[in-house]
């Protein structure tokens, strides 16, 4: 015989907590920026790249792939972070250009790891070594290369200049290229490459920029 649910247990089930916004419901952790929670929205095997919907929280379909340009990293953001204001006068200040905004996204990150992590759509704590000062068609686009916490391999890196450099080419080469459709001219540029000290300032500023975002 079919059992029903009482009213009761209805609204108790319709109180249940939503998942948390990936944006603006996890914390970049108690240690940030020294070492920050990274939620990863694509990782190397996806031929689509995904990113998170800002409204609903859940992740989206941005766009196929469009070549072989494959992200080789875990490639996400750090929650509760903005690259606003703060960002791109950082970024004006270290490059020596006039950057007026930043793109108004949370601030992107590379994780780097040694371990198959076969989907996105997850946390983890990762150890900032560097970043890439990125422009997006005038605007401050920064991406933190950071390591997997605990990782046996890359977890002795503590500078972006310890990395072996086919590994900044890399990730260099598909940053400035991800964006790129043919017979038209590149969209990203590289301003500047940081190590471990400046990376911790963008962060900072990142998320003091999301303490002062626009409602």
């Amino acid at each position: 015989m079919q059992a029903f649910l009482e009213p009761t247990q209805f609204d108790t089930m319709a109180k249940t907590p939503a998942k948390a916004h990936p944006w603006h419901g996890i914390s970049p952790g108690d240690k940030a920026p020294e070492i920050i929670t990274a939620f990863i929205e694509i990782v190397p095997t996806d031929t689509v790249k995904y990113e998170i919907d800002k409204e609903s929280g859940y992740l989206k379909i941005d766009r196929p792939q469009q070549y072989s340009n494959i992200i080789p990293a875990l490639y996400g953001f750090v929650p509760q972070t903005y690259c606003g204001d703060g960002v791109a006068q950082l970024a004006s200040e270290r490059s020596g250009r006039t950057i007026e905004l930043g793109d108004g996204d949370p601030l992107d990150i590379c994780v780097l790891t040694e371990r198959e992590i076969t989907h996105g759509d997850i946390l983890l704590q990762a150890i900032p070594i560097g970043g890439f000062r990125l422009i997006d068609k005038g605007e401050a686009d920064d991406k933190i290369i950071a390591v997997l916490k605990g990782d046996s391999m890359y977890g002795q890196y503590h500078d972006l200049s310890e990395l072996p450099i086919a590994v900044v080419k890399r990730l260099q080469h598909y940053f400035l290229t991800y964006k790129t459709l043919p017979d038209e001219p590149a969209v990203m540029e590289l301003a500047s490459v940081y190590g471990r000290d400046e990376a911790l300032e963008v962060i900072q500023a990142s998320m003091d920029d999301y303490k002062n975002m626009p409602a």
